[in-house]
C-alpha cells in the first residue's frame, strides 16, 4: 500500500512550459483525499518551486535543493542541510579554475554573476528535461526566472560567501564543453563530504553530503510514521536516483535516459502525458 508520493519537479511533474496538467492536478488532489502524503521533491530553490506549485493550486511539503532544505506545506524551514562556507569557496574555485559556470543557491534565493550564463543554463536544463522543445519556448522559460524575481545578479559571488548569515545550499554547475565538466567533476571529487549528482547532460549540482534527495525523503517519510516500502518515487533524472534507491515503488518517466529507466521498478508515460498523474492512478488503484 503506497503511503507517500514523491515527485520530482522538471520533467516529471512539470510540461516543458512549467505546468502541472489538470490530469496529474486531479491525480494529486485524490491522493490527497485518501490521506496520502504528497511531496515535491525538486533541485529547484523553494522560491522557484513555490510559484509553480501556488499557481496550480497545489498545497504540499516540498524536499528543495536536492534535500538541502525540507519546507512544511506552508513554507516553514523543516531541515537544512548547507555546505560549510571555506568548503563552499573550495568548490566555487575549482569550478572557475577548470572554466565552468556556476551559481549559489542559498537560504535567501539563487545568485548568479552573468545574466547571459543564466539564461543559457536553465534554457539548457529545460530543454534536457524536455526532449523535443522549441529552443525559443525554454528560452522564454528562463527569462521568466528573472522577470519573477528568482535569480539575482551579483557583481562577485564573494559577497555572497562574505554574508555571515547566508547559507550556502547548492552550486549549480554548467558547461557546454564536456571535457570541462568531467575536469570539474573529478577535481571535486577529492573533496570530502559533497555529493554531486546531475539535472541534467551538461551541468553538475554540488551539495553537503547529507543534502540529498533520498536522505531527506527517508527523514520525511519516518517523521509521518510512513516505511520507505510504502512510498513510490517518480523523477526523471540522476539527482533522483538516491530516491530510486530507497523507495518500495521507483517509477521513471518515459523521457527519463535509459540508464535512469533501467534502475527503476516502473516507467510512465512523459511529463507532456500527464506521466504522473497515469503512475499515482495505477499505484493507488483510482
Amino acid at each position: 500500500m503506497i503511503r507517500c508520493i514523491a515527485s520530482d519537479m522538471d520533467g516529471t511533474l512539470l510540461t516543458a512550459g512549467q505546468e502541472i496538467t489538470p490530469e496529474t492536478k486531479e491525480a494529486i488532489f485524490k491522493a490527497q483525499q485518501l490521506g496520502v502524503e504528497f511531496v515535491v521533491a525538486t533541485g529547484r530553490s523553494y522560491q522557484e518551486a513555490r510559484f509553480v506549485l501556488e499557481e496550480a493550486g497545489v498545497s504540499c511539503p516540498m524536499i528543495c535543493v536536492n534535500g538541502a532544505e525540507v519546507r512544511d506545506a506552508d513554507g516553514a524551514v523543516v531541515s537544512t542541510s548547507a555546505l560549510g562556507t571555506e568548503e563552499a569557496r573550495d568548490i566555487a574555485a575549482r569550478l572557475a579554475a577548470n572554466g565552468v559556470y556556476f551559481e549559489l543557491y542559498t537560504n535567501k534565493g539563487t545568485y548568479t554573476d552573468s545574466y547571459a550564463k543564466a539564461l543559457e543554463i536553465i534554457t539548457n536544463i529545460v530543454l534536457s528535461a524536455n526532449p523535443g522543445t522549441e529552443f525559443e519556448k525554454a528560452a522564454a522559460v528562463a527569462e521568466e526566472r528573472f522577470r519573477k524575481g528568482l535569480i539575482e545578479k551579483v557583481g562577485d559571488y564573494q559577497e555572497v560567501f562574505g554574508d555571515p548569515d547566508t547559507k550556502i545550499l547548492k552550486l549549480l554547475a554548467f558547461s557546454l564543453e564536456s571535457d570541462k565538466l568531467d575536469a570539474a567533476k573529478t577535481d571535486l571529487e577529492g573533496i570530502q563530504d559533497i555529493a554531486i549528482s546531475s539535472s541534467g547532460a551538461d551541468n553538475l549540482e554540488i551539495t553537503a553530503i547529507g543534502a540529498q534527495k533520498g536522505l531527506a525523503l527517508k527523514k520525511f517519510v519516518e517523521g509521518k510514521g510512513i516505511s520507505l516500502q510504502e512510498t513510490m518515487a517518480l523523477g526523471d533524472n540522476y539527482n533522483d536516483v538516491s530516491m530510486f534507491e530507497r523507495v518500495g515503488v521507483s517509477v521513471a518517466m518515459e523521457n527519463a535516459p535509459g540508464e535512469i529507466k533501467e534502475l527503476c521498478s516502473r516507467i510512465t508515460e512523459t511529463n507532456e502525458e500527464s506521466g504522473v498523474a497515469k503512475a499515482i492512478v495505477e499505484a493507488l488503484g483510482l
